[in-house]
């Protein structure tokens, strides 16, 4: 049995690799290296079917350097001796490592005093951003490269020279243009999605070996998305969505919340809708926090294909709304600096305090004095935490009205004086 297309026509040099040039290019990172015959630790991380792996052989095969290939799902610390071994057999090795922000710390322990001390050269290739995924040992000691999603016009190069090589589809089939524009848009810059979609349509020729558009849309039934719950794809949709709603970019939002309904995630929707309510809209409009909340429950309760009705409904609602940072950004103020110092507070505040006169102590029926009284530790009696934002809804600006009254009372920590003086 054949491999699959995308296997067998693998570019097998650097000059066939295609929409990478900002590392292969002329002058660039990795066409320099080759050129100069040297070679470092690298992680190659971008998004699948970029040529990653592909890479790292090229590398290897052009430096005529020994290498093995394994892949971090399944290695084991016993494969990872077995190369160890092998590397102290030559005076160079390449251990190229497929999936590697997957690989165990148990193995990662046994790999780093070999990279360290260049016995081995470790490629590895991931599909999760390096700064998340990778503990610090192993990312200190490569060179982090990215490969970025292929363009359109490198993608129907490559499904042009596939359907023509003799490792390939051999001339023997035949695309029209609308064909070869739909797989090229479908794909989302994964080559290998397609031209498995390539040899797929092939196959669903009749006798004139022509690939329509008809047969494109029938073997892909929607476009190639990068997003997952478990890959970086999915997490930056929903950073993009929460910006975007902040940015009060409603179209934007929809698309990015689209996205992520497309990888059927309703738990990470509910948990940025929810933190973007009340951090970005917040007291500007509680009402439209309060949508959300609904909207969400009710996504919940009807389920996917439904659900995406109650979602579109709360982001459009966010987007659109007053937006007010106020209350997330009152909240941190005011840990930054629990968490930085220790102020005692007053001893009139505590439950039970100690030693004070019952004059001395929170009188719970004297609430002529409430908005008197000092509640703030002494060291920082006068410290703000609350920025009004009066650019916000009218909501807030009612907060605010009332924040600037209480502002002009000067508080006290005396209640025996306090109590006399509100009589």
């Amino acid at each position: 049995m054949k491999e699959p297309l995308a296997y067998r026509v693998r570019p097998k040099t650097l000059n066939e690799v295609l929409g990478q040039e900002h590392i292969i290019g002329k002058d660039k990172f990795l066409s320099n290296m080759l050129l100069n015959d040297t070679l470092c630790s690298m992680i190659l991380f971008g998004p699948p079917g970029t040529g990653k792996t592909t890479i790292a052989t090229i590398i290897a095969n052009s430096l005529k350097i020994k290498y093995c290939l394994l892949n971090a799902v399944i290695c084991s610390k016993k494969d990872i001796e077995s190369a160890i071994f092998e590397a102290s057999l030559y005076d160079a090795y390449i251990l190229i490592i497929d999936e590697v922000h997957r690989l165990n710390k148990n193995i990662q322990d046994v790999l780093l005093p070999h990279i360290e001390n260049g016995k081995i050269i470790l490629i590895g290739a991931t599909t999760s951003n390096p700064y998340h995924s990778l503990n610090n040992a192993i990312r200190s000691r490569c060179h982090l490269i990215e490969v970025k999603p292929i363009n359109k016009d490198c993608i129907k190069q490559a499904i042009i020279r596939a359907m023509s090589c003799n490792e390939g589809l051999n001339n023997k089939y035949t695309i029209d243009d609308d064909a070869l524009n739909c797989l090229a848009n479908y794909s989302g810059g994964d080559l290998r999605f397609a031209l498995n979609k390539l040899e797929l349509a092939a196959l669903s020729t009749n006798e004139n070996k022509n690939i329509t558009l008809e047969i494109v849309k029938s073997v892909v039934n929607k476009a190639n998305s990068t997003i997952d719950k478990d890959e970086d794809g999915h997490y930056d949709a929903v950073s993009a969505l929460q910006k975007s709603i902040r940015g009060s970019d409603v179209d934007a939002a929809l698309f990015y919340l689209a996205r992520l309904i497309a990888a059927e995630d309703l738990d990470s929707i509910e948990r940025r809708l929810l933190v973007t309510a009340y951090e970005d809209v917040g007291l500007a409009n509680p009402q439209a926090v309060d949508r959300t909340f609904n909207a969400i429950a009710t996504a919940k309760i009807v389920g996917f294909p439904e659900a995406s009705i109650p979602l579109g409904f709360a982001v459009i609602d966010l987007a659109l709304s007053p937006k007010s940072k106020s209350a997330e950004s009152g909240i941190h103020k005011a840990l930054d600096i629990v968490n930085s110092h220790n102020f005692l507070m007053p001893e009139y505040l505590k439950l039970t305090p100690v030693g004070l006169s019952e004059d001395e102590k929170y009188d719970y029926d004297r609430l002529d004095a409430v908005e008197k009284i000092q509640y703030l530790p002494s060291l920082i009696k006068n410290m703000k935490f609350y920025e009004p934002n009066y650019q916000s809804g009218p909501y807030e600006l009612s907060l605010i009205k009332n924040y600037e009254r209480l502002s002009k009372i000067t508080r006290s920590s005396n209640l025996k004086d306090l109590y006399k003086k509100s009589k």
